[in-house]
């Protein structure tokens, strides 16, 4: 008799449908798994051994084979010991058998018997959904709340292996997404962030990242140590839209595959603002290892990458960063795995204008050479610095200004134009919001594959670009001179004409005008001065 428990496994945002299958048979008493079944799987033995003795729960002394199918599917983590020792005792006639085969189940084992949480619950739940053969997923109650958004599975949280047993057996019930408190509002980061009123001076810059923030384009903040490139970049976020329930479901999920959720978080609410160092290797900057975790291009899905002193970073890992800017995922892959993730994130980059960082001050404070100043400006590579839509000059601010202070805008008020500019913006290109969809695995599948609709105005495709973006005679002349003087390649037109067209949505305008596609223009010009 072959016991036969539903279960899942995450391949880098895929989840992938596992039947562990149990049998019972005379002979050397032992626990064999098979089935492809990596170290963490096969170690399962002993903390099945562990919990049942703790517990006074009855193992059979004989031969148990656990065959996880399909076979041919290499398996790896600590999920698989719920599912495995539930097996063992509905095949041991413990158990109800047509009770337990209603449920999937995922879950980690402690010695004592207590569930741990395990990573990439909110997928396994979404998959789980739309599973015809099953009515519900158990896993532990540090993973319920993540799971929440599958509305329509039955999702139970439970604490330990005996409350389990209990609700199959019928004498215990588990938790539910209703029976958690509500989480916290707010985040503690976000709330730590600049407000874009606490930066004096800078007005054009600040005028620059609200047309960032509206059309989601990526930027390039050249200027001297000290001028404010960093707290200029840790204020964007606060200016972004707020994700909507569907962009939260994709950056959790993420979050989740790599093992970055509190035990007993729920969905992400905040944009992510990821920060690496410069000497993070090309693996953690786009993902990858064995099995395939998330890298820092897509822990910043949906949210901001920023990457101060750009020139320090080595060649190899700015040249990985082409392919996510571009396609808006990640193909890792191996030669056992291999796996897709989202990567639909604004870049902002840093860096100084020379070596010593004071070639733009008129302090006379610079002491770099010419040749010096050439290379330094060339390492991040002109394919990289192509992809980049705007680049900004970050100078100074007077002592006096900020000495004075002065009213600003707060970022309120700017978010409130960047909303209007993005809604304008998802009406034209979708017809109606893409995220407004419910949270399903397809969607999920859609999404992180990079097939989704565009979200804002960096995302759009040529087609949609020569459709959307239609402009005026004096814009198209004005264009056309700057293409001839300054040798802007295809690529670089065409972000010329999303940004310009940020601009007029900024503006409530249907049609790109020369005034556009002048402000346009200017946010690439130091770009062009330094080629």
């Amino acid at each position: 008799m072959v016991e036969t428990i539903a279960s899942a496994v995450v391949i880098g945002l895929s989840v992938k449908r596992v039947r562990v299958e149990v049998s019972i048979t005379r002979g050397t008493p032992m626990i064999q798994i098979v089935g492809l079944a990596e170290s963490a799987v096969r170690e399962g033995r002993e903390r099945i051994r562990a919990a049942a003795a703790q517990l006074g729960l009855h193992v059979p002394g004989l031969r148990i084979t656990v065959n996880l199918a399909p076979a041919d599917l290499r398996k790896g983590g600590a999920a698989f010991d719920l599912p495995i020792i539930v097996g063992i005792l509905t095949a041991a006639r413990e158990l109800p058998g047509d009770v337990v085969a209603r449920y999937a189940m995922v879950g980690e084992l402690g010695l004592d018997g207590q569930l741990r949480s395990v990573r990439g619950a909110l997928p396994i739940a979404l998959h789980t959904a739309r599973a015809s053969d099953v009515t519900g997923l158990i896993l532990p109650l540090g993973n319920l709340r993540e799971a929440r958004p599958a509305a329509k599975c039955e999702v139970l949280g439970a604490r330990c292996l005996t409350d389990v047993l209990g609700f199959l057996r019928g004498t215990a019930r588990l938790a539910g997404p209703d029976d958690l408190p509500e989480p916290d509002e707010g985040d503690p980061d976000e709330r730590r962030r600049p407000d874009m009123a606490d930066i004096r001076g800078q007005v054009r810059v600040k005028r620059a990242l609200e047309v960032v923030a509206a059309g989601g384009h990526n930027v390039l903040l050249r200027g001297a140590p000290g001028a404010g490139k960093t707290t200029l970049a840790h204020s964007l976020p606060s200016i972004l839209p707020p994700m909507t329930t569907a962009e939260a479901v994709e950056v959790t999920a993420v979050h989740s595959v790599a093992g970055r959720l509190a035990d007993g978080g729920g969905l992400l609410s905040a944009r992510p603002f990821r920060s690496p160092h410069h000497t993070i290797s090309e693996v953690g900057l786009v993902g990858g290892g064995v099995p395939p975790r998330p890298g820092e291009v897509s822990l910043s899905h949906r949210g901001v990458l920023f990457l101060d002193e750009l020139p320090e970073f080595s060649r190899r890992a700015l040249d990985v960063l082409r392919q996510p800017l571009e396609e808006g995922a990640v193909h890792v892959v191996r030669a056992r795995y291999a796996a897709t993730f989202p990567s639909r994130f604004l870049l902002v980059a840093a860096m100084n204008p020379c070596p010593c960082g004071y070639l733009t001050e008129d302090t006379g404070r610079c002491i770099c050479d010419r040749n010096a100043i050439r290379r330094y400006q060339r390492r991040p590579g002109g394919p990289l610095l192509d992809r980049i839509d705007m680049s900004l000059e970050v100078s100074s601010v007077p002592w006096r200004d900020l000495r004075d202070g002065g009213t600003s805008e707060n970022s309120s008020a700017v978010r409130k134009r960047v909303l209007a500019a993005r809604s304008m913006a998802a009406r034209r290109l979708q017809d109606a919001d893409p995220h407004a969809r419910p949270a399903t695995a397809e969607c999920l599948e859609e999404w992180h594959s990079g097939r989704g609709p565009p979200a804002c105005n960096a995302d759009m495709n040529l087609r949609q670009i020569r459709r959307w973006c239609r402009r005026s005679t004096r814009a198209e002349h004005l264009l056309g001179k700057a293409v001839d003087r300054f040798g802007l390649s295809a690529r670089a037109y065409y972000r010329v004409l999303k940004v310009a067209r940020t601009i007029a949505d900024l503006g409530s305008r249907d049609r790109i005008t020369s005034d556009d596609v002048a402000e346009a223009l200017q946010y690439r010009l130091p770009d062009m001065r330094s080629g």
